[in-house]
Formats: structure tokens, sequence, C-alpha cells
């Protein structure tokens, strides 16, 4: 078998069993044990040749220890809980590095101290996504964009004196590693909307973001005790500090014979938390209740068939040199599968960034208690139409309905049945908008749309292949949806912190 046979195979099994336990439990109750069908497809994974077991083992192990250990402290994770679920596994992984390696502790303290002698810093960024001036932000993600946690830290690690290698995985620990839940600006927001002074609200957000360095697995815990989402209260489903200590020591032995092996400690930060998120947070009740609703079901279905169809092809035409082609085939023909679901009813992408633009301001403007996070999946929404319709679109202006020279099989889109019929959900007669409608339900849940399972697996793969370099976050340019509207990325801006980019930092990663 193919490197690139395995790694489809492996994104598909992981894709087809997060999909049909919602399929078969969506409308019903949720219990953690359902998540075990992908916990028993993640546990096929297998080193291929020339590929770092070590960094398998990074991702097999952490959703072995995330399933057993919840599962030990409860039955039931309620919605306003099970995003948080995947923010549990770096900080324990930052704390095993502090006492495995105290060189890279010694680093860790001097960015510590560098947040704090970089205040004027990190108020400006905060209060520029507090006013929204940056528009709708991607608070912690995976890349550089404007107004997210990497790109202020890349901003301070750039002129720190520290090692090069501990430079990249501070970065990485909070992109795509997740280092506690926190987003930037969220203590200064808090500060000031209950009336303390700019000056008070400045410490405030200094303080907090070197505690989640500091203290991980406290700041973490702490952001659970004090979250109140839906006005619903403190975390309740678990106790997260005993999901901590105990990942952290099952999960010991594998990040130090990962140590020992030459993993780059950047990708040990990132690769275990990337994956455990189908366990009750993309398989959970808030799943199992978006997806009663038959017409959203059904996109997700198309979606999903889409998916596989197109990788599938990709390995009959050959088209597959990298790991990351296959990345960018199952991502690619997602974003097109999206984007014409889109078309159908008539609506064009530019429409749907204007109208999420629009609506953040004034949600802005009528929220300014807001949580940092509250637009990160417009965000992501966002994207993955402006992609979906680059690629979708006929050439020269798109690339003719091909990702990586395959051509996306949208036929799952025109065949299913649902879909094709959406006069059977609404008023006969005028039933021009129901795709719309159920697509907008997944604006806020896109990780279904470019689902976290399939990407997961084939970034460890990828990772695997070349385990001494880190695989995040990326260090390109996101072409951000947003920028369409809002020019962040140009060089023009005026404002303090412009550059050849803008305000991005993707060009300057460390």
């Amino acid at each position: 078998m193919s490197l690139y046979q395995k790694v489809v195979d492996e994104a598909v099994g992981a894709t087809r069993a997060v999909f049909g336990v919602n399929k078969e439990k969506r409308g019903g109750t949720f219990h953690v044990s359902d998540a075990k069908p992908y916990v028993d497809a993640v546990n096929k994974m297998k080193p291929g040749d020339g590929q770092s077991p070590e960094v398998i083992a990074l991702h097999v192990d952490s959703v072995n220890a995330h399933f057993d250990v919840l599962t030990g402290l409860t039955d039931y994770v309620r919605p306003e809980d099970d995003p948080f679920v995947e923010h549990y596994q770096t900080p324990p992984i930052l704390e095993i590095l502090y006492e495995e390696d105290a060189a890279f502790k010694d680093s860790m303290w001097k960015f510590i101290d560098a947040i704090g002698a970089n205040t004027a810093l990190v108020s400006r960024e905060a209060v520029r996504r507090y006013g929204g001036m940056y528009g709708p932000t991607c608070v912690v993600d995976f890349a550089m964009s404007v107004g997210s946690v990497p790109n202020l830290v890349n901003q301070i690690l750039v002129g720190l004196d520290i090692p090069a290698e501990h430079k990249k995985t501070i970065l990485a620990s909070k992109s795509w590693g997740m280092n506690t839940s926190y987003g930037l600006g969220a203590a200064l927001r808090g500060a000031i909307e209950s009336g303390k002074t700019l000056a008070e609200a400045e410490k405030a957000e200094v303080e907090m973001l070197q505690m989640v360095y500091r203290e991980p697995i406290a700041a973490q815990a702490h952001l659970m005790d004090t979250h109140n989402l839906g006005g619903h209260g403190p975390h309740t489903s678990f106790d997260v500090r005993k999901y901590m200590q105990q990942y952290k020591e099952r999960m010991r032995p594998t990040i130090v014979a990962a140590l020992k092996a030459g993993v780059h400690p950047a990708n040990i930060t990132a690769v275990p938390a990337y994956c455990v998120g189908d366990v009750a947070h993309h398989i959970a009740q808030s799943a199992y209740n978006m997806f009663n609703d038959d017409m959203v079901f059904a996109i997700y279905e198309a979606v999903t068939d889409v998916l596989e169809n197109t990788l599938r092809r990709g390995l009959e035409k050959d088209a597959y040199k990298s790991v990351y082609d296959v990345l960018s085939a199952a991502t690619g023909s997602t974003a097109c599968a999206t984007a014409y679901i889109l078309w159908k009813d008539s609506f064009t992408v530019p429409m749907v960034i204007d109208l999420l633009n629009k609506r953040f301001h004034n949600y802005c403007a009528m929220h300014p208690d807001r949580g940092e996070a509250d637009e990160l999946h417009n965000v992501d929404f966002m994207d993955i139409l402006k992609r979906g319709e680059s690629i979708l679109d006929i050439t020269p202006l798109g690339a003719g309905g091909k990702v990586k020279g395959i051509e996306v099989d949208l036929s799952p889109v025109d065949k299913h049945e649902v879909l094709a019929n959406p006069q059977r959900y609404t008023y006969p007669a005028c039933a021009i908008t129901q795709r719309f409608a159920a697509l907008m339900s997944l604006a806020d849940f896109p990780c279904f749309l470019t689902p976290e399972c399939t990407t997961a697996t084939i970034m460890t793969n990828a990772v695997a292949v070349a385990p001494d370099k880190p695989g995040a976050p990326v260090r390109a340019c996101k072409d951000c949806a947003t920028c369409t509207l809002i020019k962040r990325n140009v060089p023009m801006v005026t404002g303090r912190g412009g550059g050849a980019k803008g305000y991005c930092q993707w060009h300057l990663a460390v």
C-alpha cells in the first residue's frame, strides 16, 4: 500500500466513523461512550514507510487517553462545556516539557517576562480586537491571521533572545496546539465592562496571558471556573483538574518517547490536541441537536460523500505528490461543495462575506461584552466559502472545479434526495432559500464542512513524514475572506504595526 492510500484510508475511516455516529444518534441524547467508533478508527492508524511511529503515537495515545479519562469522569457533557474538551491536552503537555527540558522552561520564562515588557503591544492588539478594528477574527488560529493569538505571540518572539526551536514551540503551543481556552483581549474586555480603568484592564490582560504560559493547567481550570456560556454558569460536566492531571500522567511516557526520538517539541504540543475533539465535541449533544434538522444533515452527508469520492479519485489519478496534497484535496473538495450548495440557491460568496462582516460590526455595537471567540466559526465559514468559489468557478476566474488537478465530484450534492427537493421542507411553491438557511446553521459550526477528524488525521501523517519540522502554525497567507472587504492585509495600512503585508505576520513567522 502506498503512503497516500494509507493516509486516505485513515482519514476517510475517521471521517466515516464520526459521520456514522451523528447519523445514528441525531436528535437523541449524547453519551461519551457514543464516540467509541471514532476511537476504534483512530486505533487503526499505523506508521507507514518513512513515518515516525512516535508522531503517530502522539495522535493515537492522546485520543485513547482522552476517551478513557473522560469516560471515567462522566457519561455526559452539556453543550455549554463541549467546545473546550480539546483544550485540556496542550496545558498538561507543556508542563511535562517544563519538567523534562530545563532549557525550554528557561526560554518560556523569558517569553513570559517579555509579555510584560511588551505591555503596549499587548494592549494595542487587545483594544483593536475589542473595538472591532480588525473585523471578524480567528482569535486562536492555526495561522498568523490578524487579531489572533499567534499573530501577537510572533511579534513578541521575533526580537526575543532565545533558541529558534524554542520560539517555534511557543508559537505552536497556542495555534494548532491549544494551550488553554483563553482568547486575546478577554481580560481587558472583562475589566472595562465591569467598570475598571483602562490601566487596570491593560494590567489584567498582561497577567492573564502570562498565567496561560506560566501555569497552563491552573489557567485552563480557572477559565472553566469562570466561563458563563449562554448564561449557564461555570463548567459542570466533569472535574477538569482531575481530567488534566490524569491525562498528564497517561501521556507522559508518550511525550518522553517523542522527545527522545527527536520529534520537534512544537509538534509534541500540537498533535495530541487537534485529534481529540470528535469525542464529546463533534460527536456531542450540540451536534445531535443541530443534525436533527434534515436539510442541515443532508448538507453534512453530501459534503462527506464529496470528500471521500474526490480523495479516492485523486488516488486513481496518481495526483498526490506529498501528504499535503491529500490535505489540499480534502479541504478543497469540501470547500468547493459548500460554495456549490450556496450557488444552488442563487447566493454568491461575496454576498455572504458582506452579510457576516456587517453583522459582526452591528454585533460589536450591541454586545460590547461579547466573547473573544464569538465570531471564530463565522470566520472559518467565510474562508471556506471563498476558497470553495475560487475552486468552483470557471477558468480563468477559478480552477474549473479542480483541486490539485483532481476534478471535485459534486454529484453527491445533485443526487441527494433532500438537497434536490427543498420544496418538501417549506412552503413548496417558494422553496428558494432552504439550502441557504440550512447552510447558515453550519456557519456557526463549520467543523462538519471541513471535518477536523479528516484534517487532523492527514496533518498527523504529514508531521510523521518530517517529525523534526514544526507542522504548525501555517506559515502562509490564508487569503482571509474578511480581507476582501477590510483591507487589513495591504501595504498601505498606516497604523502602528503595519508592514509589507499589512498587519499580518505570516511572512515573519519565527
